[in-house]
C-alpha cells in the first residue's frame, strides 16, 4: 500500500475515533483538502500533519504510527517503538539536536 493511502486510511480513522467531521477542521484546513488527504491524493508537510493532530488532540506522532500499522498490518507496535527508542538511544546527544 502507499504510504499516502495509509495515511489517509489513518486519518480518517483518528478522525472518526474522536467523532469528527471533515467540517470541524476548518480552522487548519479546507474539507476538500481533508478529502484529498483522506483519499491520498495529497501528501500534508510536518506542519499540517501537526494542525490535524492539534484538531483530533492526538500527538502528531500517533497519527504517523497509525499510518505505518495501517500500511504494514503485520506491525509490532510494541516492536517498533522499542526500536525507536533504541535508535533515540544511540544518539548521545539527541538532546543536543534540538538546539
Amino acid at each position: 500500500m502507499e504510504l499516502s493511502i495509509a495515511f489517509g486510511l489513518a486519518l480518517k480513522k483518528v478522525r472518526n475515533s474522536r467523532n469528527l467531521t471533515q467540517e470541524d477542521f476548518s480552522t487548519v484546513s479546507s474539507r476538500t483538502y481533508l478529502s484529498s488527504l483522506e483519499r491520498g491524493l495529497k501528501s500534508p508537510t510536518l506542519e499540517k500533519i501537526n494542525q490535524l493532530a492539534g484538531t483530533l488532540d492526538v500527538h502528531p506522532l500517533t497519527i504517523l504510527v497509525a499510518t505505518y500499522v495501517t500500511r504494514d498490518a503485520d506491525l509490532d507496535v510494541e516492536g517498533l517503538f522499542q526500536t525507536i527508542k533504541d535508535e533515540l538511544a544511540e544518539m548521545s546527544s539527541f538532546q543536543d539536536l534540538s538546539q
